[in-house]
């Protein structure tokens, strides 16, 4: 592993290349915040990818561009005279050290759960008008519903233990059932999302990150469904042709694998 010495000089060497990029590579130059903003979930979303399938030399990689687009946006914002890359460094490790008077500070914490109590706190003094506004509005349903109940759990709104959360899965499951029998479409869509947001809410008391449970289960189908169609073609068939007890063989095949 490199030393300090070298990792700035790395860094250095990336604030560098992109300089140069900017000056005289035509697609470079032509790029703004608003271009590369599809860009820069595109890379994120295949970090996360690197990540769910633990390939370790990919993570590098596609952390590597991500560090770039984050040269590339204080890049822009240097040349407008709004910030620079210092700029961006040290408002993350103000923010660090603010947000951290237990280490930094006097303030003393037992347990992770009080570090996020203060963390949303310290937000709520800074002048935000709600422990909720730092939850993006473009952010996946999923992923928003995970981060809602974070954030509400950081300042004490919560259950107290796992045994009421599912109470409360099993609760909204028997109105969901209701609203099928009474065929009210809009009711029956409402108390689909009410479920889904009480077995999110019951995934962080199992500790368990519900958007990689799902991608995870997203991975394992695909897998199983492409064993499924090779299978189909090696007999000349096409999955239309075959009936569901030839699928189910083939499936289970799939899942022993």
């Amino acid at each position: 592993m490199s030393n300090r010495t070298d990792q700035l000089k790395a860094f250095d060497r990336l604030l560098t290349i992109m300089d140069e990029l900017r000056d005289k590579c035509p697609w470079d130059q032509k790029q703004t915040m608003e271009t590369l903003r599809s860009l820069t979930i595109e890379e994120t979303y295949e970090l996360g990818d690197a990540i769910l399938d633990q390939d370790l030399k990919e993570v590098k990689n596609e952390l590597g561009d991500l560090l770039l687009h984050i040269v590339f946006y204080a890049k822009i914002g240097s040349e407008t005279k709004d910030f620079d890359i210092s700029d961006v460094i040290n408002s993350i490790c103000d923010k660090l050290i603010h947000r951290h008077p237990h280490i930094y500070g006097d303030v003393v914490v037992e347990d992770e759960t009080e570090v996020k109590q203060n963390w949303e706190n310290l937000k709520l003094r800074e002048g935000k008008t709600s422990v909720l506004q730092g939850v993006p509005k473009s952010l996946p349903a999923l992923v928003k519903a995970s981060r809602i109940q974070e954030k509400v759990a950081g300042v004490g709104f919560d259950w107290e233990h796992s045994d009421q959360v599912w109470e409360k899965v099993e609760e909204e499951l028997g109105e969901l059932k209701s609203e099928i029998t009474s065929k009210n479409q809009e009711a029956i869509e409402d108390e689909f999302g009410d479920v889904l947001f009480s077995l999110i809410n019951y995934a962080r008391f199992l500790k368990i990150n519900p958007e990689n449970a799902l991608e995870r289960t997203n991975k394992k189908f695909i897998k199983r469904f492409q064993y499924l169609e090779s299978k189909a073609k090696t007999l000349q068939k096409s999955l239309s042709e075959m009936t569901l007890s030839e699928m189910d063989v083939y499936w289970e095949e799939a899942k022993k694998l």
